[in-house]
């Protein structure tokens, strides 16, 4: 019979001291040490035939440390089951006392999930946005969808906004050259906003061999420490004025979507159709992102150490795959780059598991399977990707976890205050910061 001892050693941290009887131990290294009689071959001995007392010579210290971390493991499970514990993260291990013979005891030190008390939820304030897409929309999104496909052809007048440059230039400061200010043929597209404020305005009406000098101020927010704020010149050699060359809006250009018709005006009710998949998508997102905010402001959590850490380190090994192939050092990005969100993301994931709680709530099972469709509905084989989410139990958990955080913002809305405020199509999908 294990005893077990229980210290609170601060806030949610727990000290725990376990002591095994040396017998359940030295039968367990018995047990083992039969089996592994039968099982192993050593030269000069029949299989099954090897003395035990070569078997032990050989083998019971390698099965003395493997069935200790055995029971050390099975002693904590019951320990916490028997003192009804909830351990945030896995536990460090300390041995005491292991010594043949003698009862084995350790130390697990691990912290545990907090208490989260809910308040109400009517002091939550939400604006709830509506908005719908017009014709207006659905022309502007097809004209960009053709800038985006635009080819570029080299013309002899004066460039204006929105027309392409290829250019050579050297920036300086005080007059010395500084590191990352000067490219050759460099192509910049004027009305981008690629470049710093003043440097795409200063080569408007420009024409290809005109040399130009544009005293800028890089902003206060940009990205080089040694540049915030500093003044420069610039010295632009232009080499060609590139007009964009929009594609004409016919079948082969429908088909570059994977749209079979060559009617414009199916295309127009696709191009329709995914807007107000994204319009829908945006405004449950700027609801969800209001509650969830205020979810964390209203409730304070502690939090484990331990699960901060497991978030950062899904959030740096997140980021690294968006590097794709490339070869970074994991040391470049450091724990101070997740730290915040990964607390708020801990914070909320307890805040939420509560409530789930609280109201027993379940994931609808019809609303995955629309929102699985919906997702489907943008490509050329919808059954296919259907199919393929409910064949990837891992995929199919997201947006499973998608639809039960939106059935718990409808919950708080329930008790929340909400104000409704019509807006464009544009201002939803518009990235928010923060």
């Amino acid at each position: 019979m294990s005893t077990v001892s229980v210290e609170i050693t601060s806030g949610l941290e727990r000290r725990m001291k376990v002591g095994v009887p040396a017998a359940r131990i030295d039968f367990a290294v018995e047990q083992r040490l039969k089996d592994a009689a039968g099982r192993v071959r050593i030269d000069g001995f029949r299989p099954g035939k090897v003395p035990m007392s070569e078997i032990r010579r050989r083998y019971a210290a390698p099965i003395r440390q493997e069935v200790l971390g055995d029971v050390m493991r099975d002693s904590f499970v019951e320990a916490v089951r028997e003192h009804k514990l909830n351990p945030a993260g896995n536990p460090r291990i300390e041995p005491i006392t292991s010594e043949p013979g003698k009862d084995l005891e350790f130390v697990a030190v691990f912290e545990v999930y907090p208490e989260v008390k809910l308040a109400g939820f009517d002091g939550i304030n939400v604006e709830k946005a509506t908005g719908e897409v017009t014709d207006a929309d659905v022309e502007e999104m097809i004209d960009t969808l053709r800038k985006q496909r635009a080819t570029l052809k080299e013309v002899s007048r004066a460039a204006a906004m929105g027309d392409g440059l290829e250019i050579d230039f050297v920036g300086t400061r005080n007059g010395v050259e500084f590191q990352g200010g000067s490219a050759t043929g460099a192509k910049i597209q004027l009305g981008g906003g690629r470049m710093i404020p003043g440097f795409e305005d200063g080569l408007v009406g420009a024409v290809a061999g005109d040399e130009r000098t544009l005293d800028l101020t890089f902003p206060e927010d940009y990205g080089n420490e040694e540049l915030k704020g500093q003044k420069a010149q610039f010295k632009v050699t232009v080499k060609k004025v590139l007009e964009q060359v929009l594609p004409e809006l016919n079948e082969q250009f429908f088909q570059g979507f994977g749209i079979r018709e060559s009617s414009l005006d199916k295309f127009k009710v696709e191009v329709r159709k995914n807007m107000e998949r994204e319009l829908r998508a945006a405004l449950r997102n700027r609801v969800k992102a209001q509650v969830m905010d205020q979810l964390v402001q209203q409730v304070n959590v502690e939090l484990p150490k331990a699960l901060v850490a497991q978030e950062i380190q899904r959030q740096r090994e997140q980021m690294m795959q968006q590097f794709g192939g490339a070869n970074v050092d994991p040391s470049l990005l450091p724990d101070e780059l997740f730290a915040e969100q990964a607390r708020k993301s801990v914070a909320l994931g307890l805040i939420v598991g509560e409530i789930v709680k609280a109201d027993a709530i379940r994931v609808d099972g019809d609303r995955v399977r629309k929102q699985v469709e919906e997702i489907a509905e943008s490509y050329e084989t919808p059954k296919d990707v259907v199919n393929w989410y409910y064949a990837n139990p891992e995929q199919l958990r997201q947006i499973e976890l998608a639809v039960l955080e939106e059935q718990v913002v409808e919950r708080v809305l329930r008790d929340a205050k909400a104000t409704e405020k019509a807006i464009s199509y544009q201002e939803a999908v518009r990235p928010t910061r923060g």
